[in-house]
């Protein structure tokens, strides 16, 4: 499954006494680790390709030089990309700073680099060690990193669990909130009402949120925005760029330019 480590060897690392520890993962395929928990949170920054977390009853999608932050004891799943390279923090709780939630964070080049050279060196360091400054430089500026919103609501109950995986497995569906209610023999105001309960958002805004994770998928998978466009099943590639635009407040092509550029 690993080239470099194995996933045993990553949930031993967590009980080391330092309080925060790194290592590379290389993916050779494409992957999933299934629920489990750890002592310490953890923070698993996309180097190359894409990893998929369920958490909370949520899918968080982190794309190249983004990272996932899931606090300690969170129960959750991780899918790895075809040939992805992965770097895992793991963080005391007791360090300061860390969101209490898990959450997207956008990564600097700096973060990056400062994580994946504590990745390389010794985990078992000592607390006085340049090593252990290292650390705390890098914790210094990771509490610092923005948020993203890169999750997507997942749900239990029957009918949104359905169109979730619909929309997940064919992400070009545009069927239109009449024509789900119509598929779930419902009317479209309950329908409304069930998806706002169950997601917190609209059955637009939730589709929506959907499109921006599987469009980072895809241009970090290196298809071209033409290519996302029809694989998002838009009429143009002009009112898919409106719609990423909207939400990622930059185009597709300059978003992915920013991240190759680190």
């Amino acid at each position: 499954m690993f080239d470099a480590i194995g996933w045993d060897e990553i949930k031993n690392f967590e009980y080391m006494k330092q309080s925060i520890i790194a290592k590379i993962e290389h993916a050779c395929a494409s992957h999933e680790i299934p629920l489990h928990t750890h002592p310490k949170g953890q923070l698993i920054l996309a180097l190359h390709g894409y990893v998929t977390c369920e958490v909370s009853a949520k899918m968080w999608m982190v794309p190249t030089h983004s990272a996932i932050w899931i606090p300690a004891y969170k129960v959750h799943s991780n899918r790895a990309s075809d040939n992805a390279k992965l770097c895992h923090l793991f963080i005391d709780s007791n360090m300061d700073g860390m969101p209490q939630n898990t959450c997207t964070l956008a990564i600097s080049p700096l973060v990056k680099e400062l994580m994946c050279e504590l990745a390389s060196r010794d985990q078992h360091y000592r607390s006085n060690s340049k090593t252990a400054r290292l650390a705390q430089v890098l914790h210094d500026q990771l509490i610092d990193m923005p948020i993203q919103h890169l999750d997507f609501v997942l749900s239990k109950n029957m009918v949104i669990q359905a169109m979730s995986q619909q929309l997940i497995s064919q992400p070009h569906d545009r069927k239109t909130l009449p024509q789900w209610a119509e598929q779930f023999a419902l009317t479209e105001r309950t329908l409304a009402r069930l998806i706002k309960k169950e997601t917190g958002m609209t059955f637009g805004k939730w589709r929506t949120q959907l499109h921006i994770i599987t469009s980072l998928q895809a241009l970090s998978d290196k298809q071209s925005v033409q290519q996302v466009s029809e694989l998002l099943g838009y009429e143009s590639v002009s009112a898919f760029i409106t719609m990423f635009k909207k939400v990622m407040k930059t185009s597709p092509m300059k978003y992915m330019n920013e991240l190759n550029a680190y």
